[in-house]
Formats: C-alpha cells, sequence, structure tokens
C-alpha cells in the first residue's frame, strides 16, 4: 500500500467518521446530507451500516497507518494541508467532487503510487462496509414537510413507463425557503420534484405552475434551466400541486464568497453569473410563447404593491422602517425603459454549476418570474454584496476585501452588466437596491410568518423573524441614498404664490370636521405628501394638507389674533401663573376643527396613531403660519417643550410609558418640561452634565442643580424629563441617562422663576428648581442607562427646525406690521415709506426672510427623504441662520414703530425676546457654526 493511497483513503475514513456520528441517531441506513460547521457547508457520506458493530475512527486510522507502515498522525497531518484552501476543505464545502479530491492529494504526494482505488478498498475492506457519496444539499425530508411515497410511485411509474418494483428514495433539499423540493431515485432515475407547501398560503404566492411553464418554454432559447418532465396540478397525489424534472448533478455555491478558490474562479463564477442574467434578459417573450407571462410595463409599481400586499399579510408586529419604506417607495418609482422576462430571485445560489468547468448549467427557482424591469434582476443579484458574511438567511460579503477576493463589486458588476446588454447605466441604482431589500424583507417576514405555523420548508426558517428589521433598515439606508440623489436635482414648485400676509383676514373657506385618534386629521381624508419636488409656497402642497393649512390660517384669523391682547394682558395679570380660560376655549376649537398634534413627523408616526402624519416639510409651512402669534402654538398642542417630549415618548418609551405621560400631553390634559441645562456647567455640552443619578434597590435617585426648565412653573405640568449622569466612569457619550419623573414627586424644590429680558413668560415660566434625593421607579428610565446623550441628540433635531419655522413666522409678522406702519407714519413732511433707508430695511427683511426660509424648507425636505441624521448640516446651518436673521428683521420693525415697538402693544417686543433667546436655546451659534465648519471641512477633504 503507497503512503499516496493511504491518504486518499484515510480522508475518506474521516468522512465516515462524520457520518458515524449521524448514525448514532439513525441505527441503520445513514442519508448523506450536508451540514453547517463554521458557517460553511460540508458534505457527508451515506452507508449502510447494516448493524455492524463499528470501532473507533481514532483506533481505525493508527491501526490504518500501523498497518502500512506509516508515520503516526499522518492521516490528520493529510487532513490539515493547505488549510481552508486545502483538497479536504474545498471537498467538505462541496467545492470539488470527489474524484477532484483524490487526483487533488495525488498531486501533492507526486512522489507516490497514484492507486487511490485500491486504497479506498483495502479500507473498505478494514470497515467492513462500502463507502459511496450521497446526493449534495439533500437531507432526511422534515417531518412537517412528509409527502405520501405509495403515491408518489404510482404517479412517477405511469408518468416514466416504469415497471420496477425498486424502491422510491426521497430525500429533501435542505435549500430554499419557498416551495419544498425533493430529490428521488427510482428505478436509475434521478429525479427531482418541487412542489407548494401545505396549508394556507398567501394569494399568488408559490406559483409552480409558472415555474414549470417558463422553464419549458427558456429550454428552447438557449437558456440553462432544468429539463423539466411533467406539471401535476392534482392534489391528491403528494398533498399540492407539483411538478418533476430532471436531477442536474452539479455545485451550487452557497457562499457568496466563494471560499477556497483562486480570485481568477472567483471573477470567473460571477462573470458567468452576469452572463447568463444577459442571457435571460434577450430572450423574446413572444418569440418562446411567453408574451402573456405577465403585464407590459409598470413592473415596479405592481411589485411594490404586491409585496406591501404579502407583507401585510404575514405581518406580526410593526417594523418602523417597514412602514417608511411602505410611504416612500410608491413616491420614487423609475421610469421602466425595457420590458423582459425577469427571474425574481436570481442570486448565486439559484444557479448551478458545472463541476469541472466556471460555467452556469441551469438556473434554478422561477418562482417569482415575470415579465418585467431587468434592472430588477440586476440590483437583486447585489444583495450579497450589502449584506455581512455572518447574515444567517443569505449570506454576504460586504465586510470583505473583494479586491483581494477577485469578486467585482457592485458597480463593476452593473456595469459589466450593461456592457454587454449595450445599455446605459441606470441613474435610480439605489431605489432599486432599495427596493430589492424591501422586497427580501417582506419575503423573510412571509418565511417567518409560515415557520409559527410549520409550513416554511427550511428548518432554520424561525430565525427570520429578527432579520426582517435588518433587512428592512439596509433597504431604507438605500432610500436615504436615493432621496440625496433626488433632492439635488429636484426642480423648485409654485416659486412665486405665497401670500405673505398670513393673519389679514380672508374669506377662505373651511369645513368643521371631527375627531380622529390624538390629532384630529379626519380618517376620511389622510394627508399624504408629495415629495417630488421642494415645495416652497403652501399652494404647492398636496390638496389634503393645503386644505389643513387654509383651514388653520381661517382659525388664526377668526380666532388667535383677536384673541391676542386679552392674552397678553393675562400673562402680565395677578393670574398669571394660572392657564388662561380663554387660552383653553381655544384649545378645545383647535381640536374640533381638526388643527391638534399637527406636529409629530410621519416617520416618527407612519401609521398616523398619534399625529396628523404630516412630513417635516408640510409641517414647516403650517408652523410657520402658527409662528405668527406667540399663543397659537400652545393653542394647537404645538408648543415647546411638549412637542420635543412628546415625540421623545413616541419615539424611545414603552408601551407603559406611553400610556401614563403620552396619552395624557397628546390629549392636552397635561403639560411637561425637559431638565437638562445646569447653572454650574457650560450644559451646551450634554456630556458636562453633572446631576447624578444612582440605582438604589428598585429606584434610582435623583441629585442634581437645573435651571432654565422651561415650563416647571405650569400648574399643569405633570412630568419632568430628567437628564443625569447614571455612570462617570463610562465612554464620555454613554455617562447620561434620562428618567420620566412625575412633578409630584418628593425632593423638587423650585428656587425661582427666571425671566429673560425681564419677562417672566407665564404660566410656564423659566424654573431654577433643585432635585434632592428624588426616588423614581426604576420602569421610568428611557431606553436604558447611558443613552441620554442619544435621546437628547434625537429629540433636538426636529425640536430645532420648529424653532426656526416659527422664527419665519416672527419675521413675517414683524415685517407686515413694519410695512402698515411706514405706509401710515409721517415724519420730516413725508410718509416713513418714503424714506430712503425705511425702503432698504424693508428690501433686506424680506430678502432674509426668503433665504431663510428656503434653507429651513430645505433642512426639512432632506430630513424627509434621507433622515435627521443626514441633514445635521442643514439642520445646523438653519439654527445658525433663523434667530440671527429674525433678529434683524425685528429689529428694523422696532425701530420703524419707533418707542412704540418697545412695549406690549405690539408682539414685536417679545418677538425680539425670543428670537434673541432661541440664539442660546437647543445650542448656541457657536456649536452650531463648529457643527457646519467640521462638516464642511469633512466634505472637502
Amino acid at each position: 500500500m503507497c503512503i499516496r493511497s493511504c491518504f486518499q483513503s484515510s480522508c475518506l475514513q474521516w468522512v465516515w467518521r462524520t457520518a458515524f456520528l449521524k448514525h448514532t441517531q439513525r441505527r441503520h441506513q445513514v442519508a448523506h446530507r450536508w451540514t453547517h460547521l463554521g458557517g460553511s457547508t460540508y458534505r457527508a457520506v451515506i452507508f449502510d451500516m447494516g448493524g455492524v458493530l463499528i470501532p473507533s475512527p481514532g483506533r481505525v486510522a493508527a491501526e490504518w497507518e500501523i498497518q502500512n507502515h506509516i508515520p503516526s498522525g499522518t492521516i490528520l497531518k493529510a487532513l490539515m494541508e493547505g488549510g481552508e484552501n486545502g483538497p479536504w476543505m474545498r471537498f467538505m464545502r462541496a467545492e470539488i467532487t470527489a474524484e477532484n479530491f483524490l487526483r487533488e492529494f495525488g498531486r501533492l504526494c507526486s512522489e507516490m503510487v497514484n492507486d487511490p482505488e485500491t486504497a479506498v478498498k483495502e479500507l473498505e475492506a478494514l470497515l467492513g462496509f462500502t463507502l459511496s457519496i450521497g446526493v449534495p444539499n439533500t437531507r432526511p425530508v422534515r417531518r412537517t414537510m412528509e409527502i405520501p411515497k405509495d403515491s408518489l410511485e404510482k404517479y412517477l411509474k405511469d408518468l416514466l413507463g416504469i415497471q420496477t418494483t425498486g424502491p422510491l428514495e426521497l430525500l429533501q433539499f435542505d435549500h430554499g425557503q419557498s416551495n419544498p423540493t425533493y430529490y428521488i431515485r427510482l428505478a436509475n432515475r434521478d429525479l427531482v420534484l418541487r412542489k407548494k407547501p401545505p396549508g394556507t398560503l398567501l394569494p399568488s404566492a408559490h406559483a409552480i405552475e409558472r415555474e414549470f411553464r417558463i422553464m419549458k418554454a427558456l429550454a428552447n432559447a438557449g437558456v440553462p434551466v432544468p429539463n423539466v418532465l411533467d406539471l401535476c396540478e392534482d392534489s391528491s397525489v403528494v398533498g399540492t400541486p407539483f411538478y418533476v424534472m430532471e436531477y442536474c448533478p452539479g455545485l451550487i455555491y452557497k457562499d457568496p464568497s466563494l471560499p477556497g478558490l483562486e480570485p481568477s474562479q472567483r471573477r470567473a463564477i460571477y462573470t458567468a453569473m452576469n452572463t447568463v442574467l444577459c442571457k435571460i434578459h434577450s430572450v423574446d417573450p413572444q418569440a418562446v410563447g411567453l408574451e402573456d407571462y405577465g403585464k407590459q410595463g409598470d413592473y415596479i409599481p405592481r411589485q411594490v404593491q404586491t409585496w406591501i400586499k404579502q407583507y401585510r399579510a404575514s405581518e406580526t408586529s410593526t417594523i418602523s422602517a417597514m412602514e417608511r419604506l411602505i410611504e416612500w417607495l410608491p413616491l420614487h418609482f423609475p421610469y421602466q425603459q425595457r420590458t423582459t422576462v425577469v427571474h425574481g430571485d436570481f442570486r448565486l445560489d439559484n444557479l448551478l454549476f458545472h463541476s469541472e468547468k466556471l460555467e452556469v448549467l441551469a438556473v434554478l427557482d422561477w418562482e417569482l418570474s415575470t415579465l418585467g424591469d431587468p434592472f430588477a434582476d440586476v440590483a437583486y443579484s447585489c444583495l450579497a454584496h450589502y449584506l455581512p458574511s455572518s447574515f444567517p438567511m443569505l449570506r454576504g460579503f460586504n465586510d470583505c476585501d473583494l479586491t483581494q477576493l477577485g469578486i467585482p463589486t457592485a458597480e463593476e458588476y452593473f456595469r459589466m452588466y450593461c456592457l454587454r446588454m449595450g445599455l446605459p447605466p441606470t441613474e435610480n441604482w439605489n431605489f432599486y437596491m432599495a427596493f430589492s431589500f424591501f422586497r427580501l424583507a417582506a419575503i423573510l417576514q412571509g418565511v417567518y410568518k409560515r415557520s409559527l405555523t410549520g409550513q416554511a420548508s427550511s428548518a432554520n426558517a424561525e430565525q427570520t423573524g429578527k432579520l426582517t428589521e435588518f433587512v428592512s433598515n439596509l433597504a431604507w439606508d438605500f432610500a436615504v441614498k436615493e432621496g440625496f440623489r433626488v433632492f439635488k436635482e429636484m426642480p423648485i414648485k409654485n416659486p412665486l404664490t405665497r401670500s405673505f400676509h398670513t393673519w389679514a383676514r380672508t374669506q377662505s373657506q373651511w369645513i368643521p370636521t371631527g375627531t380622529r385618534s390624538y390629532s384630529s386629521i379626519p380618517e376620511a381624508s389622510p394627508v399624504h405628501t408629495s415629495k417630488g419636488g421642494l415645495v416652497i409656497s403652501p399652494e404647492g402642497l398636496s390638496s389634503p394638507v393645503r386644505k389643513l393649512y387654509h383651514r388653520l390660517k381661517h382659525f388664526m384669523e377668526q380666532h388667535v389674533y383677536p384673541a391676542e391682547t386679552e392674552l397678553q394682558s393675562h400673562q402680565t395679570s395677578a393670574a398669571r401663573w394660572s392657564p388662561s380660560p380663554l387660552i383653553e376655549g381655544l384649545k378645545e376649537k383647535a381640536k374640533a376643527e381638526g388643527l391638534w398634534n399637527l406636529f409629530l413627523p410621519l416617520e416618527a408616526d407612519p401609521e398616523k396613531k398619534y399625529g396628523a402624519g404630516l412630513t417635516n416639510m408640510e409641517y414647516a409651512h403650517l408652523c410657520e403660519l402658527m409662528g405668527t402669534s406667540l399663543y397659537a402654538p400652545e393653542i394647537c398642542n404645538c408648543s415647546a417643550p411638549d412637542t420635543g417630549n412628546m415625540e421623545l415618548l413616541v419615539r424611545y418609551g414603552t408601551e407603559a410609558q406611553k400610556a401614563r405621560w403620552l396619552i395624557p400631553l397628546l390629549e392636552g390634559k397635561a403639560r411637561s418640561c425637559f431638565a437638562m441645562t445646569e447653572p454650574k456647567v457650560a450644559s451646551s455640552d450634554a456630556t458636562n452634565i453633572e446631576a447624578s443619578i444612582r440605582e438604589e434597590d428598585s429606584f434610582y435617585v435623583i441629585n442634581g442643580h437645573k435651571w432654565w426648565i422651561t415650563g416647571i412653573l405650569d400648574p399643569r405640568c405633570q412630568l419632568c424629563v430628567f437628564m443625569g449622569k447614571t455612570d462617570p466612569h463610562a465612554p464620555r457619550h454613554q455617562q447620561q441617562s434620562v428618567l420620566l419623573v412625575p412633578m409630584d414627586t418628593p425632593g423638587i424644590k423650585i428656587i425661582r422663576p427666571l425671566t429673560v429680558y425681564g419677562l417672566e413668560d407665564a404660566p410656564g415660566g423659566h424654573g431654577e428648581v433643585q432635585f434632592e434625593h428624588v426616588r423614581v421607579p426604576k420602569e421610568n428610565m428611557v431606553l436604558g442607562p447611558g443613552r441620554g446623550f442619544e435621546i437628547a441628540q434625537g429629540r433636538l433635531g426636529p425640536g430645532r427646525i420648529h424653532h426656526c419655522m416659527r422664527l419665519i413666522g416672527f419675521s413675517e409678522r414683524a415685517l407686515a406690521l413694519m410695512k402698515a406702519r411706514v405706509k401710515s407714519r409721517v415724519a420730516f413732511g413725508k410718509p416713513l415709506v418714503e424714506q430712503g433707508t425705511m425702503l432698504a430695511d424693508i428690501a433686506q427683511s424680506r430678502v432674509e426672510i426668503e433665504q431663510a426660509r428656503l434653507l429651513v424648507l430645505k433642512a426639512a425636505h432632506l430630513m424627509d427623504l434621507a433622515g435627521n441624521k443626514a441633514a445635521a448640516l442643514d439642520i445646523a446651518m438653519i439654527k445658525m441662520v433663523a434667530p440671527t436673521m429674525a433678529s434683524r428683521v425685528i429689529d428694523r420693525a422696532i425701530q420703524a414703530f419707533g418707542a412704540a415697538g418697545l412695549s406690549s402693544d405690539y408682539p414685536l417686543a417679545q418677538f425680539f425676546t425670543w428670537a434673541r433667546a432661541l440664539r442660546f436655546a437647543d445650542g448656541p451659534d457657536e456649536v452650531h457654526q463648529a457643527t457646519v465648519a467640521k462638516l464642511e471641512l469633512k466634505h472637502s477633504a
């Protein structure tokens, strides 16, 4: 016996050892299967044990080495040869056949005699049974996927004209998440059966009839597909309709990173994949009888609606990214230039490759095929480029070095496709990727739903429940990228149709409405946004939002402006620390007219459970209108700090926290405050916060000194959202936490009300407060310890833009008052309007307002398209620009009014006070300037 033959046979012996472990579970015939170890797929061997008592594998190896005069440990050394890229590991991953495996070992031991067959025979004699390699990718049929053999055997004998009585061998392929697929061997015929899963199925899913039809048609067009034999729609045979095709031996690469292959081989495989996709898309549907296989045009819109329905039918919980995508996708459909045959699930592990040559033998799994947009196939085939290698259901390689691997990038793969097809690259690539991941998320959700009822064909289907959210977040990332692209190319709509006199009385018509949820927007008139362009005028808004805007405008003119004098008088009266009965009455009117809780952005409340379902850009127009009065935001329950605290609870609160605090705030039955700023530290840097939150039994104990706590003096204030330090030794941005503190908790001591330029801002005011040993239940922690900085940043983004929107309103009203004033006042023998300085001031104010408004609307729209984080630069810029602009515009108006502008007879003094104060609130100018500069320098680099 030669050493080389020993190497070869000993490796097969090691294969036997793997199968032997399975033998302990199955007493007799152990079927070949593939098993997953360390993230790779390995093959085992079929043995008919026949009750034979098997010696220890280790002892057999040792005896083998002694018998053949081979140094001890030689077999183990042979197995380790080449590591992950050695013949043994490549054989275990099914990347080479048994014959190639033995041949490569021969190359490694070229000085030995080439006689592997003899070695195998001698090893079989020693073991006492025959070694044989089984069918790759199969396993025993899962219990929930068993089918009746007798009726199946009868059907196959009739179909194939077989008379033999030999046993029918049935195994289940271990991949595939949708239609169960089986390997059948009957009378030397190797077949594959593919059927619908059992039970109640989602509409139009699992259409195996279509699979059969398209493979039969494409076989005549030169597309590599399995040879289909028959479609059986008689459910009495195996329980559901099915079709049968010939078994095609070959290799399926489950790991798209193709471990164990050379870089040139990997590139050749992806090139072959790209080539066969081009071949599919080049088929003339009419020439192969598939002209009615799908509808012409509008493939993506139909697909989006189909997968939305599929997702809704299998939905088990609310996934916010899916809700955002369901809103976003229909607004960004690309123009479809071509209609071709599309596979619908085109990826590497749906291709069967030749075992010796790097070419595709067959394209599998045509369940989702139709006529449609070919770019959808191209994008879907690139999913692996963006998935991690640890992703359990569909492995990727976004954490691998593609240059080192030799795998083309997604961009290179796409260019390769376009070059072969003679097409220009599409500009909507990010949309196609967003759609592809959205569809994958819907598929995973369906698999998970079926796993709950035992209908899924894959054993690991139950894992998909947690994966749907992960994939939908990937989809949303691509939507954000597409949003940036769309934003840069966006046209401006209706540039000159704004009416700036939003407080003048008009004859606008409005219809009172009932209440819905907490926003009071009528259910019959859902608010939808138009995201096709940057809407700079209320007249460019969608019809429902435009009507809402005009209803708010009418409400302001009829109820808010006329009440301002009385409300201002109440703020300076002895009863100022109690809420005005007039403002409480106006709140009820606003509720009744559908003007309540308009602030919650659609992305934070996609189901419109709490708010009006407006986008940030839509709300910007309404918020500016409310900003023309100091009292309107509170009347419509859209005032700070409640808006920020309500959004915090919507985004981060538990259901119990929402029930206790969010609902009363949404209903206007309670108010709240946010305690962050401290007198002893520069609180513009949230990491400086020193107030302590100490854990004690089932409570947190708070100690700290806070000031400028807006709203804490209001008798309706029931909740303090408190930010303090739980772990001073944690990383800098993980030391702070946020607690929900009931205002009736012992230990909260209000030291004094603070004034802003002498204004008390009653009844909410701004308080300096001492927290001494305030004990709060642990369940009042938001998100968890160490998440305070994250929560504060999430809360401040929308709040900052709301302030800027209102400042535009301040400025517009100040300018309108100024224009009226200079027309009616005479100085030095002529009206002020004829004075050159006044004309210059009016012109400068108009320019500055328009500039700031455009920047605010751009930031709001970018928040809608790309998210708050992506819009950080624009939010910082408007927070720099809007307060300073408003201060200048209001100052000019005060100058035009003379001393009257400083009095409480007009809102100008209060406008100016808050414009100046907002250069500190939510971060001073310097913080935002630093942010803008850093991002600008980073962008330039």
